[in-house]
Order: C-alpha cells, then sequence, then structure tokens
C-alpha cells in the first residue's frame, strides 16, 4: 500500500517519455546521416525508457491503490485523452528496443498497439455520443487516434508489418483532417484558450510532424510530394506557434509544455529522412536548423522540469474535474 499522502502524476505526464523517446530516435537518424558520435541517441532513448518504466509503473499502482483518483482521470473531458499516450510511449520504447532485443521489441510493440486501438476506440465512443462543451475542444483530442495510429504504422513496419502499418496510417491520416476542422473552428469562434491549456496548442504541430515520418515509414522510406507537403504543413504549424508563444507562455513553465516535444522532435526526423535519400535542397538545408531545433526545445523542458523536481513542484495541484 501506498502511503495515504502520496501524489500520483497525471497521465499528462506521459508526454515527457514521449520527447525524449523521439528525441533519441531523432538522434539515430542524425548519427546515421552525419556521422555524428555514436551513443548519444542511446543515452537519450535510455533516459527516455527509465522514466516511460517509471510512469508505467505508478499509473498501474494509482489504479490499484488510489482507484477514485483514477478513475476521475479516466472520466475527466481533457486530462482523459492524455491516458492514450501511455501506449504511444510502449511503443516508442519497442521501437528503442528493437535493435537490441526484438523480443522485447515484440512484445512492447504488441502491447502498445492493442492498448492504442483499445483506448482510441474506446474514447472515440465515447466523444461520439456528444453533449460535450466546446470549450473542452483542444488539441489533446488528437492523442487517442492520431497519435496512436501514426505510431502504430510506424511500429508495425519496424517490427515487419508494413501492410498492417498502412491501415493504421489511413486511420491516423483521416481522424487527424476530421479533428483539424473542429479544433480550428473552436479556436477561431469560440472563446480563448484558458491560460492552464495554452501549452496544450503544442500538440498541434505534432500530426502533420508525425504523420509524415509514418508515411515514410509505410511508403518505403521514399519521399514524394505528399511526404513534402506534410513537412510544409508541419512547418507552417510550427510558425503559428512560434507567434503565439507569448500568448502561451501566459501560463507558467509546467510539464504541460511537453505537449510542444513530440512534434519538435518528428519534424526534423522525417526531414532527416528525405535529406538522406540525396533529397531536395530544401530538405538538406532545413535538416539541421529543425535538428538544432528539436534539441533546444526539449533540452529547456528537460532542464525546466528537472528544475521544478528539485523544487517539488513539478506535480501540479489536483485539478478540478471537467466534465463533458
Amino acid at each position: 500500500m501506498t502511503p495515504a499522502s502520496f501524489r500520483y502524476p497525471p497521465a499528462a505526464f506521459f508526454g515527457i517519455p514521449l520527447g525524449l523517446l523521439a528525441l533519441g530516435l531523432l538522434w539515430r537518424g542524425a548519427e546515421r546521416l552525419w556521422q555524428l558520435p555514436s551513443g548519444i541517441s542511446e543515452v537519450i532513448l535510455t533516459v527516455g525508457a527509465l522514466v516511460w518504466a517509471l510512469l508505467i509503473v505508478l499509473f498501474a499502482a494509482k489504479w490499484l491503490f488510489a482507484s477514485s483518483e483514477a478513475k476521475a482521470e479516466f472520466a475527466d473531458a481533457i486530462q482523459c485523452c492524455f491516458i492514450g499516450l501511455a501506449p504511444v510511449t510502449t511503443m516508442l520504447t519497442a521501437q528503442a528496443a528493437l535493435p537490441y532485443s526484438r523480443g522485447a521489441a515484440l512484445v512492447l510493440g504488441t502491447l502498445g498497439t492493442l492498448g492504442a486501438i483499445v483506448f482510441a476506440v474506446y474514447r472515440s465512443g465515447g466523444l461520439w455520443r456528444g453533449g460535450r462543451d466546446l470549450s473542452t475542444a483542444t488539441a489533446i483530442l488528437y492523442l487517442p487516434t492520431v497519435a496512436g495510429s501514426f505510431v502504430t504504422a510506424s511500429t508495425l513496419v519496424a517490427l515487419g508489418w508494413p501492410d498492417w502499418g498502412q491501415l493504421a496510417f489511413g486511420g491516423g491520416l483521416f481522424s487527424w483532417l476530421a479533428i483539424e476542422s473542429v479544433l480550428v473552428n473552436r479556436l477561431l469562434h469560440a472563446p480563448a484558450l484558458v491560460e492552464r491549456l495554452r501549452p496544450s496548442l503544442g500538440i498541434q504541430l505534432a500530426p502533420p510532424a508525425v504523420g509524415a515520418v509514418a508515411y515514410l515509414n509505410v511508403s518505403g522510406g521514399h519521399g514524394d510530394v505528399f511526404a513534402t507537403a506534410l513537412v510544409g504543413y508541419a512547418i507552417l504549424q510550427g510558425l503559428i506557434l512560434l507567434r503565439l508563444l507569448p500568448w502561451i507562455m501566459a501560463q507558467p513553465f509546467s510539464p504541460g509544455y511537453w505537449g510542444f516535444s513530440f512534434g519538435a522532435a518528428a519534424l526534423p526526423t522525417a526531414v532527416i529522412r528525405l535529406a538522406g535519400e540525396g533529397g531536395s535542397q530544401p530538405m538538406l538545408v532545413l535538416a539541421p536548423i529543425l535538428f538544432a531545433i528539436a534539441n533546444i526545445v526539449i533540452g529547456i523542458l528537460a532542464i525546466g522540469s528537472l528544475y521544478l523536481l528539485i523544487r517539488g513542484r513539478l506535480l501540479p495541484p489536483a485539478p478540478q474535474p471537467t466534465k463533458a
């Protein structure tokens, strides 16, 4: 049993290993393209996998020893979608483990894939019933179906099942397009996001960037106009977020800012893949720039989180439930 005063981290904390693992996979590609010192990627991936393992244990313990807290999070109209990051980070950990143990990668990849599908179907089925307040429609809605499907696609290809990966890519692509229209409509016409939710806008960068990586994987790794278009749209999203950064940062630094990390790491991952093919001049120019930006962004997030941890302020106050 855990002490009554023990506080479990929210599911949103899975955004931390999500960013670290994505950064480590980015470094693997960079090491191949630019002959960078080998091993940096594996250190980052090891740290990300350890944080993932710790959070998985704490997440399971929350359901065992603080089930009311876990159920409240699961029922929350906003926080519930972060639970979808548990299987997503499990699949990224599988990709990290693949060069060392196909058996371990197969187990983790299978568990992550099944978890992502089950959660996406269950959560989407609940959302389709309607009755939601439009103010609860944020970029967090991408996590169950879009993030889950795109990462599933890349993981299945890595494990040797590209045909199944194409099916997952289709689920992610059309889910993204459908949800994007809803979210843009909400941003244009509904009241502005409250300060505590503004960092969630960082997730807006992820669908086109992660989708570009998934597309390159399911299409055999060869770039074409669609891959380039996905990268272009991701860059546009990044520039819009940069313009909004002062407004977003009205909310003090918190682990919620890790929402920027997945897209920030996935975008240069896709560009490096395209540049490695001897691709177009824009990809060759953008690859080192975006690689540096990703390291700076995630480095700042890591340093900020360590500072909060040392000060005992990493865990946020217990949120008020947000009902649909």
